[in-house]
């Protein structure tokens, strides 16, 4: 009776080990929630624009660093405030890792959004936000790097001419390629998820 006993006993322990190697050998690793793109991930486009302070940005000097980059204007009335809004919202949950993000605003409206105008405007969603612009020529080129459609809608309304553009949150990693990005509307938290996944955390 002994010997069975420990047999049955030999047998529960060897199918729990059983299936905790099968668990541990099959378990999907955890997965981003933002949309990823294909790897080997493309590395993103150079940024180059002078900012309100007069110094330059340069998006290569970021690398370390995972960007939330977002293209807009300050005269946006809804889909740009919201995202920053957010976007703070981002680096108040991560907390002291998001000394490890850079949020990044870029105008699609250089008629009406110098740089220090923009800056002004990042600045007032959260201080270490930067915020970007330049002439037509200089920022055409970078609105096609990251497919970026703007286009110029003539309104009835106070704010006269308003830009319909994309609304996408761009993610870049730390080693400078574009890794995810987010449709307009994505939760907070699913943003906060993918960043502390790729910090370790």
């Amino acid at each position: 009776m002994d010997r069975k006993l420990i047999w049955i006993g030999v047998s529960i322990l060897s199918l729990i080990g059983l299936i905790a190697m099968l668990t541990f050998l099959f378990a999907k690793p955890p997965s981003f929630r933002g949309t990823l793109y294909g790897e080997p991930f493309p590395p993103a486009t150079e940024i180059e624009l002078t900012k309100a302070d007069g110094e330059v940005f340069r998006m290569s000097d970021q690398h370390g660093k995972i960007v939330l980059l977002f293209f807009g204007y300050t005269s946006c009335p809804d889909v740009c405030p919201t995202t920053l809004a957010e976007m703070t919202q981002v680096m108040n949950e991560l907390g002291d890792a998001s000394q490890n993000v850079q949020v990044v605003f870029v105008s699609v409206d250089p008629r009406r959004d110098t740089p220090e105008k923009v800056q002004e405007y990042a600045s007032r969603f959260n201080p270490t936000f930067i915020g970007l612009s330049g002439l037509q020529a200089e920022l055409e080129p970078i609105w096609q790097s990251y497919s970026i459609f703007r286009a110029e809608v003539n309104s009835d309304s106070a704010m006269g001419v308003i830009i319909d553009h994309t609304a996408r949150l761009n993610l870049i990693d730390a080693d400078g390629n574009l890794r995810l990005s987010y449709a307009y509307g994505t939760p907070v938290e699913d943003i906060v998820h993918d960043i502390e996944l790729l910090l370790g955390k």
